[in-house]
């Protein structure tokens, strides 16, 4: 198992992991397989979007607030409670396939570490599995 450790900027922010991933994949050697993905926070997930424009990652925040907004009547103590409702709507872990040495990906996807209650250091376990 492997673990990639990333600082987050901003309260709620998108940080594009795919070289990242695709870096460790090289390293492994593994050339077909499975590249399985977990996110141990509860403030923040994994998803796969689209990486070319970058106004979809800000539509995305948009919308996620819309569906999520902080409210008065939230009783967390921590004030986060919007960041756990996007959160538990992501995806905590993914599982991804790999060929020819690399993330088999849409020809727009990304991969992606989606910041809700930020800045933080966050990290995620990877396991990469040969075929």
């Amino acid at each position: 198992m492997r673990k990639l450790q990333i600082k987050t900027r901003h309260r709620q922010h998108f940080v594009d992991i795919t070289q990242q991933l695709n870096s460790l994949i090289a390293q492994s050697g593994v050339s077909s397989g499975l590249c399985c993905l977990f996110c141990p926070h509860t403030t923040a997930a994994v998803t796969l979007n689209e990486n070319w424009d970058p106004d979809v990652q800000r539509d995305m925040a948009l919308a996620l607030d819309s569906i999520a907004p902080q409210r008065s009547d939230f009783q967390h103590a921590e004030g986060n409670s919007p960041a756990h409702v996007k959160t538990s709507l992501m995806s905590s872990d993914h599982t991804l396939f790999i060929e020819g040495g690399r993330l088999l990906l849409g020809r727009w996807q990304g991969v992606y570490l989606a910041e809700f209650d930020g800045p933080r250091n966050r990290q995620l376990y990877i396991k990469i599995i040969t075929e």
